[in-house]
């Protein structure tokens, strides 16, 4: 358990290590998300070797909420990633490490080393806090920086899906609409599974 955790949390490292050198990528969510989740593996794993403070269900189940989110979007919505652009470890993409190893890590982590049955009702709508904070900031910066990238012709606007200056703000509604309808979904689901599963962890 102590190794699986420090390895998600190298994953996530590793996966947005660009970001230190390139500032503007902390503007994409899985930068942002990921980071966070390697923080919060890096307490787990200590954790579970030091036998102290495990991180609160809350954090926990917020985490686990945007790593699937995190690998939704990129085996679904994302275009594959191309090897001549993105840094490789050990033959491996660093995209592929953050945005499809380490969330699927995150989700056996949650379904098998944590203790469940710890999530209160209202968590599935307080988990969601972040996702408009995270357009506010995207919106904010776009208006203030307008050229500052990261993406292709120096656009500000991480991903198309949210990209105000060509979806107009109509378009920009609808779109972030379904994104937060399906946010709430998953983390119903999640939410539902903690509820399910047994209160020990299936494996010690």
């Amino acid at each position: 358990m102590t190794s699986w955790r420090l390895t998600i949390a190298g994953l996530c490292f590793v996966g947005t290590y660009e970001a230190w050198s390139k500032p503007q990528y902390w503007v994409y969510f899985t930068f942002q998300t990921g980071f966070v989740l390697g923080i919060v593996m890096l307490w787990a794993g200590a954790a579970t070797l030091l036998k102290g403070i495990q991180p609160p269900a809350w954090l926990k189940g917020c985490l686990t909420l945007y790593a699937i989110v995190t690998a939704l979007v990129a085996f679904f919505l994302m275009p594959p990633d191309n090897p001549d652009y993105v840094p490789q470890v050990v033959g491996i993409m660093t995209n592929t490490m953050l945005h499809k190893i380490a969330p699927i890590m995150a989700l056996i982590d949650f379904l098998l080393f944590d203790p469940h049955r710890r999530f209160r009702w209202h968590y599935m709508f307080s988990w969601l806090m972040y996702f408009p904070a995270y357009l506010a900031f995207v919106l904010i910066r776009a208006a203030i920086w307008p050229g500052s990238g990261p993406a292709a012709g120096g656009s500000p606007y991480p991903y198309d899906f949210i990209n105000l200056d060509k979806l107009g703000w109509q378009g920009f509604g609808i779109s972030c609409g379904r994104l937060a309808l399906a946010f709430l979904v998953i983390s119903l689901i999640v939410w539902v599974l903690d509820r399910v599963l047994p209160n020990k962890a299936l494996v010690a």
